[in-house]
């Protein structure tokens, strides 16, 4: 079944109601038949709603459309990206392990591997996602994850997928990208051989900037890597805060289970109904908009790269671009609505960005409405010069979420800003 149909339909068998429209179940406890019922949901000897700190109905359908569109077996609803991106990490390492990291991620994520991580007795090591080979020298036997972004934030760099998996599988470690600004529309991870999909659900997915989300997503067949590998041995053992539970031998996507019964049972990151309602709805329309994005975003890139004032656009749909043939390798139907670029210096850069009309000066991508960020001053004011650079974020980078305004509007809007 087409994506675009998936969409508006996936995950979602109508209920006794039969209403066209998912409902929002705005509930925190569901009643059990008797105490055999309650006792065999916990024992999961039979599946079903428990609490909503561990499944919620609204968030059942958003999870099952989410992973259909992304062709994966399973997915996970959190709270927020970057929930989303702690989970795949906490799910698979611990203290005394290390996991492999791009350098050019969101900065949250550079904050969250080199600092919070860090805590917790987890080393993170750094590679250039334009020299995957480098991760081969960063592997050792407490490896557990590598982690990178289908098109980096904000340095717009797209990663090489193939390479990347095949040094992990060489290993026999898992591979898990950050696909935001990719979108299960214009990139299918698991096509590549990829093992975990990560969002903030909060940017393209729900559209219009209304809630914050997250989701993990798991391909086909995971438990084949993980089943007997000594580098996940919990995946393997009795988990005795769970009855002797072992989760690769479960007839169920394991990865994802693990999340629910486990971090999400212990820490609670968990989505509001309310806020998995939003994202269903966002996706309901994600194909288009998807569409719209890319395109206009392709526009103003090309005005941008002929503007004396602009030294370099970063966009993977522009052929003069270095990351142009793995944009047309990685990604069908465009290359999402976030490009940046450079000018002179940090002055000239944050002057563009206070006089803008139509692009709103926010922390965020993925809206409706344009967005006009300056991360050497914002999203990665907290890394070093040196960071910086290696995030491929120099002090005269702007970035530009393409929203859903008319093209040309956004173009003059930029013209008048750039002078």
């Amino acid at each position: 079944m087409n994506q675009q149909t998936l969409a508006i339909h996936a995950g979602y068998d109508k209920d006794s109601m039969a209403t066209m429209a998912v409902p929002i179940y705005q509930t925190t406890a569901y009643e059990f038949r008797d105490t055999k019922h309650a006792g065999d949901l916990f024992a999961l000897k039979e599946l079903g709603n428990i609490y909503t700190r561990l499944m919620n109905p609204t968030t059942d359908v958003f999870e099952k459309r989410f992973a259909s569109m992304e062709g994966g077996a399973s997915a996970i609803g959190t709270a927020s990206g970057m929930s989303a991106i702690f989970y795949a990490i906490a799910n698979v390492a611990e203290a005394g392990d290390n996991i492999i990291v791009a350098k050019q991620v969101y900065g949250g994520t550079t904050t969250l591997t080199g600092h919070t991580i860090k805590r917790f007795g987890i080393e993170t090591r750094y590679f250039d996602v334009s020299n995957p080979s480098q991760i081969e020298d960063l592997v050792d036997e407490k490896t557990k994850i590598i982690l990178f972004e289908s098109i980096t934030n904000p340095s717009i760099d797209v990663a090489d997928f193939d390479a990347i998996v095949a040094i992990a599988d060489a290993h026999n470690i898992l591979t898990c990208v950050d696909n935001t600004v990719g979108t299960p529309i214009l990139c299918r991870p698991f096509d590549y051989g990829v093992d975990l999909s990560v969002h903030s659900t909060s940017k393209y997915t729900i559209g219009q900037g209304t809630a914050l989300g997250g989701i993990v997503v798991e391909r086909e067949n995971l438990v084949d890597k993980i089943k007997g590998n000594p580098r996940y041995a919990h995946f393997n053992e009795p988990d005795e805060s769970y009855h002797g539970l072992v989760y690769s031998d479960l007839p169920l996507p394991l990865f994802s289970l693990r999340i629910r019964l486990s971090l999400m049972r212990d820490l609670g990151a968990t989505p509001a109904p309310f806020n998995s309602w939003l994202n269903i709805q966002g996706l309901e329309t994600l194909p288009l908009r998807m569409a719209q994005h890319s395109s206009s975003a392709l526009a103003i890139a090309e005005f941008l790269e002929n503007h004396p004032k602009v030294s370099k656009v970063n966009y993977p749909g522009l052929k003069s671009n270095a990351n142009y043939e793995l944009g047309q390798k990685y990604f069908k139907g465009g290359h999402s609505g976030l490009l940046s670029f450079e000018v002179a210096d940090k002055q000239t850069a944050q002057a563009i960005a206070d006089s803008t009309d139509i692009f709103s000066l926010v922390v965020n991508i993925g809206d409706s409405k344009s967005i006009i960020t300056h991360p050497a001053s914002t999203t990665h004011q907290q890394l070093s010069a040196q960071e910086l650079i290696d995030a491929g974020v120099p002090a005269g980078l702007v970035r530009l979420s393409i929203g859903l305004e008319y093209t040309q509007d956004l173009i003059d809007d930029l013209a008048k800003a750039l002078g």
